[in-house]
């Protein structure tokens, strides 16, 4: 969508819209993934506001997807991803970074979106400053565990509400089908062909895909 060097002047002539639903999220995982292509993930914090245009994603099914959380059932860990649709799950991976995912179908159905990467739109400076880092690059947001930590998404949003807690995604730009790459998830062992993941095509702010991973525009699916 933009390069690193015009990330501030497109996020001034960048406005989104109002909150998602929850019913948005209440229906199919992979549909949802797709569709949150373009929307916008905001915080309000104690230090600032912060948001970015969400640029790809992943989508967990259910307890049949080896590679979700939910295929453990039903456990004091993955409880949220049986919770309400348009909720956050939250997690912490090697220990170290934090990784925030979109609740979907119905109560009682476990399924999740990952949030894997976004293009900064808001709060830029704050999210440098979290990130401790000293320029704008996509190495800021490009992966799921530097989103958080550029977002100030930890535990504590945890099962809170995405539609009406500190950390809300929005509506915000449209992409056609065509603008729209699925690839196999990254980083996984089981399900790992997958075709599950989506980003924005040709956009600086998605993370490296492997060389060998198959890679299809949705509008051929």
């Amino acid at each position: 969508m933009t390069d690193t060097r015009n990330a501030a002047p497109f996020a001034r002539r960048f406005a989104f819209g109002r909150v998602l639903p929850a019913s948005f999220y209440a229906r199919d995982t992979a549909l949802v993934a797709r569709e949150l292509l373009g929307t916008v993930l905001v915080n309000d914090s104690s230090d600032g506001r912060a948001s970015g245009m969400i640029v790809e994603t992943e989508a967990y099914v259910g307890e049949h997807d080896g590679a979700c959380h939910a295929a453990a059932g039903l456990t004091n860990r993955t409880a949220p991803l049986y919770g309400a649709p348009g909720s956050a799950y939250v997690y912490l991976i090697y220990g170290l970074h934090w990784c925030l995912n979109a609740v979907t179908q119905p109560v009682g159905v476990p399924g999740a979106v990952l949030l894997r990467a976004l293009e900064p739109l808001e709060g830029i400076d704050v999210m440098l400053n979290r990130r401790g880092a000293a320029r704008l690059t996509p190495n800021l947001t490009n992966g799921p565990g530097k989103l958080c930590a550029a977002m100030a998404i930890d535990r504590n949003q945890n099962s809170t509400s995405l539609v009406s807690g500190s950390v809300r995604i929005h509506r915000g730009h449209v992409f056609d089908d065509d603008q729209v790459v699925v690839t196999p998830r990254i980083g996984i062992r089981k399900a790992a062909d997958w075709p599950l993941r989506y980003f924005v095509r040709d956009n600086a702010w998605v993370s490296r895909t492997p060389a060998a991973f198959p890679a299809r525009r949705y509008s051929e699916l």
